[in-house]
């Protein structure tokens, strides 16, 4: 049996997943603010570019699934440690390629390792944090995330202050890898050690029976309906990201400053959502939450659309980053309300939910193509209402502590 934890220790282990999510964000920050120098190191035209984005994200997807075997087999505690390790001599070759060598398979072959870093640490905080919930009853992953949110502010922001400088790709690289390992570390020795993690002795059944549950997950109805959730939000996420810019100057005849400012004001509302989101679902629960934000969503991407002015396309941006915030938090919470596979079910979940938010926004590019821009936003329209229509599925099980709402009247 797991050993009850302290107030204090509960605490403690609730900052560590923290800075966990706010060093995966930094990290994720420090390589993509390098992009354009990795691009005129290397020599690589836009398709060799793509090529090296793609081993970053095909790896993750990859860390992704691995997870929860690592999880079966090492244990959180120590499974962390070695996605942050992946992060390390992720940087580290990615910084030999680009700079040192101008080798394009060394630099690929560092983001396939760093990917596999950031998918495995992904899940594995997530599990995390959905057992902080569990353990103080509230609804905080939304803030888990905004904390990741806030990483890749202020890893951009070093990445500005870095190439204003003309700091190199590796030292830049390295400096800030050493940061986000060395912090990780230690806030991964505040993590609990726990029974449904394998953090504790178990025995060999029990090992066994969690290997099941991997392959058993899939088997589950409520998995794909938590992923329809978060396919629907990851394409609505994923598509402001990449496209949200380039919408405002060819859809609504804007300016590329104008298309930058759009993109600001959807992450400011999103970041905004997730920091103060956890006591909105412990007042109204997961399932109306989250069909108060696919309606958010619907209608500020219809706004924005259908925006007469630049200023009402600002007011559908902003709807429309607030209604996307929490269906990427909120499903991992959803999927990890049973411990004993949360492992596995968080795994599943943000496998469907990074697909979607790493191959959307190209599926996206090649049907504009074919029907412009801002006609394809209606397929995000459609989307995000699938994901209303499957909140359903976020309905806490029986024995979660998080989720359903009214706690605010204990």
């Amino acid at each position: 049996m797991d050993t009850a934890l302290s107030r204090s220790q509960i605490a403690a282990w609730r900052g560590a997943i923290f800075a966990i999510f706010f060093a995966t964000g930094l990290g994720f920050a420090t390589w993509a603010s390098r992009v354009p120098a990795v691009k005129a190191n290397l020599g690589v035209d836009d398709f060799e570019l793509g090529l090296l984005l793609f081993a970053l994200g095909g790896a993750s997807i990859i860390g992704l699934s691995l997870a929860n075997v690592v999880l079966a087999r090492w244990g959180a505690r120590r499974g962390l440690l070695m996605g942050l390790g992946a992060y390390a001599v992720g940087f580290v070759l990615v910084g030999l390629g680009v700079d040192t060598f101008a080798s394009f398979a060394l630099a690929a072959a560092g983001l396939a390792i760093l990917g596999i870093g950031m998918g495995a640490t992904d899940v594995m905080m997530n599990v995390e944090g959905a057992a902080v919930e569990q353990a103080t009853g509230k609804t905080i992953m939304p803030l888990f995330h905004a904390l990741f949110s806030l990483g890749t502010v202020a890893g951009a922001g070093v990445g500005v202050a870095m190439t204003f400088w003309h700091v190199g790709v590796a030292p830049h690289l390295w400096l800030l890898g050493a940061v986000v390992v060395v912090g990780g570390a230690i806030a991964v020795a505040f993590v609990p050690a726990r029974e449904a993690t394998e953090d504790t002795q178990a025995d060999a059944p029990t090992r066994r029976e969690r290997f099941a549950a991997i392959l058993a997950v899939w088997r589950d109805p409520r998995t794909y309906a938590i992923g329809a959730i978060m396919l629907g939000m990851a394409f609505a996420e994923g598509g402001a990201n990449d496209w949200l810019p380039l919408a405002v100057v060819d859809g609504h005849d804007g300016t590329e400053a104008q298309g930058a400012i759009a993109l600001t004001v959807f992450s400011v509302a999103m970041t905004a959502v997730r920091a103060l989101g956890g006591p909105l679902v412990d007042r109204f629960g997961r399932v109306w939450t989250l069909r108060i934000l696919a309606v958010t969503a619907v209608t500020g991407l219809v706004v924005f659309i259908l925006a007469p002015s630049y200023t009402v396309a600002l007011v559908g941006v902003a709807l429309w980053g607030m209604g996307a915030s929490l269906g990427f938090p909120l499903g991992m919470s959803a999927a990890a309300d049973d411990p004993t596979k949360a492992a596995a079910s968080v795994s599943a979940a943000a496998t469907i939910g990074y697909v979607a938010f790493l191959c959307g926004p190209p599926i996206l590019g090649w049907i504009s193509h074919q029907i412009g821009l801002l006609p394809t936003l209606w397929i995000l329209v459609a989307l995000i209402a699938l994901s209303g229509f499957a909140s359903g599925a976020a309905k806490p099980i029986a024995g979660s502590k998080v989720g359903a709402g009214h706690q605010s009247s204990h």
